[in-house]
């Protein structure tokens, strides 16, 4: 998994980034009509339902824009929030609040809806063994964020990107000539490479569980698209040779049901491709 270095410069990146492309060259609405020594206060206004997330974030650009900044905090990341909650106080130069305002907001918003689903899928697989995991169907240049609202959600991380674990899917198989060819040349490239990276190969059936399970250093079998009964059965066949994964077309509606098969990992773009953004505002006081 990804290193918290690496989490923390892929972070400044999106800061950076973001900043970049609100502000330019500058915020002239704010130059335009508050003085360079104004000072002023706002807060944090949440004006929906769900679970907070952002608040870290939020401080590292209110200090990227401006170090002087005072940020006083009332809910933490994780917090369950409701209407009219106030989570933090930010105090200091009038312009550079705004400047930093919607990065904030955009973030804090989209963070709070990912960790908020997180936390329904998480909450309904509470007393199994089965742990809900997200995937990489994120917003480009915006995945460090995501994934860290699905765990401050209460959900797990899948690997952060193509570099951090082989996944064999659909077309690497059919690509490579079959599963155990597939299975065959990544054990050997990760060996003369000297690479130490976690093997998940995706099963569209019984017969390629099967198939799986006759080769060696196979981590987790993703069941893509499988009923209940076929789960079922996949999970006896593998037993505790690995884990196992069910992926496609999972909801709240039946993200129960798979974790009553028994397997050990759910995963689900959902929770960051299908959320809708939580309403917050930075108001001044």
């Amino acid at each position: 998994m990804i290193s918290e270095k690496r989490l923390a410069e892929e972070i400044q990146i999106i800061i950076q980034n973001a900043i970049r492309e609100d502000v330019g060259e500058g915020d002239h609405s704010s130059l335009a009509c508050i003085p360079k020594e104004a000072t002023g206060k706002a807060k944090l206004l949440v004006k929906d339902e769900g679970v907070l997330a952002g608040v870290d974030f939020a401080k590292q650009v209110f200090d990227y824009v401006d170090s002087s900044l005072k940020v006083e905090v009332l809910m933490k990341d994780g917090d369950i929030m409701t209407h009219d909650d106030i989570a933090f106080y930010v105090s200091g130069s009038s312009q550079s609040i705004l400047k930093a305002e919607r990065v904030v907001l955009n973030a804090m918003q989209r963070m709070s809806a990912i960790a908020t689903k997180t936390h329904q899928f998480s909450s309904l697989l509470e007393g199994f063994k089965t742990q809900i995991l997200d995937t990489r169907k994120t917003t480009p240049g915006f995945r460090a964020l995501e994934k860290q609202a699905v765990e401050i959600g209460g959900g797990e991380n899948h690997r952060f990107a193509l570099y951090d674990m082989v996944m064999l899917k659909d077309n690497h198989i059919d690509f490579a000539g079959g599963i155990s060819k597939a299975i065959q040349k990544t054990v050997s490239y990760l060996a003369d490479n000297r690479l130490d990276l976690k093997i998940v190969v995706e099963a569209r059936s019984l017969s390629e569980v099967k198939e799986i399970l006759q080769s060696d250093g196979v981590y987790r079998i993703l069941l893509d698209n499988f009923s209940f009964e076929d789960t079922k059965a996949a999970v006896e066949l593998i037993s505790r040779k690995c884990y196992t994964e069910s992926s496609g077309g999972i909801t709240l509606n039946n993200a129960k049901n798979y974790a009553e098969c028994g397997v050990d990992f759910i995963s689900s773009g959902a929770l960051t491709h299908s959320v809708y953004n939580l309403d917050l505002s930075l108001k001044a006081v």
